[in-house]
């Protein structure tokens, strides 16, 4: 547990001191090419070993009028990685979607506008949040990452291909990244890159739909911050 709280809190940009860890990364969301979001994410970490890691989104431009979103993710730090206890997703106009899990038996439970329902854990249980920021406390080793996403909607498996390291240029600056790829019959494709020189963070995300509409999320700036009161 230790162990995974300082690879997080060694990161050079800038550095931690040492566990508990207060990170924020901010991003700049482009759809074909214009912004339409400005998304902050930001990573607490306790010397207890619990964590919470939490996403807020902004419209820009016309898209301002769609209002605002936050999503929050709560759970431990495990020497197999982070393991989630609870998920919201609130957004302006939208009923929230929940998701609660039960490790000791096993199963989890989810809400979105109907009754709760609950179901056996997964193989490879996660949420939206600990899928994409997971990778900083259990590196992608294998040629395949296997994840089951739960979000108050149900669960969605996800299969990445690990394409190996090549060299990404953000805002926030140059990394040495692993490219994971997710692609569909229907020419969808899902990429993320890790930073493999910053702890695995992700430094960037691609969405393709199978109109060719591309939404990008670049990095723009990683930060210390003070822990939450």
């Amino acid at each position: 547990m230790r162990s995974s709280l300082l690879l997080l809190a060694s990161l050079a940009f800038p550095a931690l001191a040492g566990p508990p860890a207060h990170l924020e990364l901010e991003w700049e969301l482009l759809r074909d090419g214009a912004t339409i979001a400005a998304v902050t994410h930001r990573v607490d970490l306790s010397a207890e070993g619990k964590y919470e890691i939490s996403e807020a989104w902004a419209g820009r431009g016309l898209y301002r009028l769609l209002g605002q979103a936050r999503r929050v993710s709560r759970g431990e730090v495990r020497p197999e990685g982070l393991r989630p206890a609870e998920y919201t997703d609130e957004r302006t106009g939208r009923d929230p979607e929940r998701a609660s899990f039960d490790w000791s038996r096993g199963t989890v439970t989810y809400q979105y506008k109907g009754p709760p329902a609950t179901v056996p854990l997964p193989a490879h249980a996660t949420d939206e949040l600990c899928a994409l920021f997971g990778f900083a406390f259990s590196p992608p080793r294998e040629p395949l990452v296997e994840q089951d996403v739960v979000t108050g909607r149900g669960i969605s498996d996800r299969i990445f291909r690990n394409e190996g390291r090549e060299k990404v240029s953000t805002p926030a600056g140059d990394f040495d990244a692993i490219r994971l790829v997710r692609r569909k019959d229907s020419g969808e494709r899902a990429e993320i890159w890790l930073a493999a020189d910053r702890s695995f963070l992700p430094v960037r995300i691609l969405l393709v739909d199978r109109n060719g509409t591309r939404v990008d999320q670049t990095l723009l700036r990683v930060a210390t911050t003070p822990a939450r009161p």
